[in-house]
């Protein structure tokens, strides 16, 4: 995993690392039975070259640890490795820079399940033999009421999964 983190790291596949200060690769342990993948990170992830630190990601833990779920107990990444301007949608060919390492990640970990956070992330390509759960993002959650009762049914949903794979 360390070389592949170098490879992110040093990544100019698209155009996304001018503007930023960090790769954020992901982290988590590498025998992670669950992997969660959002669309990129934002401007806190960023500054410090980790995943899902800012307001949608202190969300996201919260509601984990609310589930029983251990943030260190998962790997969390993103399908896009760098911030892009203003937290906008990575386009396809930034995805499509991107999607290796999120495959080499994914083959490397091996995770029962990968739950993936927002609509970007459904990019993420099917590997037979993983189960994959779809998600509203955190961050729409935070903002709206029926998204966030609809994500809380969702993540006790992936709650009952991951507590059956113990």
């Amino acid at each position: 995993m360390e070389a592949l983190n170098s490879e992110i790291y040093s990544c100019r596949r698209c155009l996304l690392w001018q503007n930023a200060k960090n790769s954020v690769p992901g982290e988590g342990p590498i025998n992670a039975k669950v992997m969660f993948i959002g669309q990129n990170p934002g401007a806190e992830e960023d500054q410090k070259g980790k995943p899902f630190i800012g307001r949608a990601g202190k969300f996201l833990t919260k509601t984990l640890s609310d589930f029983g779920i251990k943030r260190e107990d998962i790997f969390i990444t993103n399908i896009v490795k760098h911030v892009s301007p203003k937290n906008r949608k990575p386009t396809p060919d930034e995805v499509a820079a991107c999607l290796p390492y999120l495959v080499e990640q994914i083959e490397m970990i091996k995770p029962k399940i990968i739950v993936l956070l927002g609509a970007s992330a459904k990019q993420t390509p099917r590997i037979n033999g993983i189960e994959y759960c779809e998600v509203i993002h955190p961050s729409a959650a935070m903002r709206f009421t029926k998204m966030r009762e609809k994500f809380m049914l969702q993540l006790d949903t992936v709650a009952k999964k991951i507590s059956s794979l113990k």
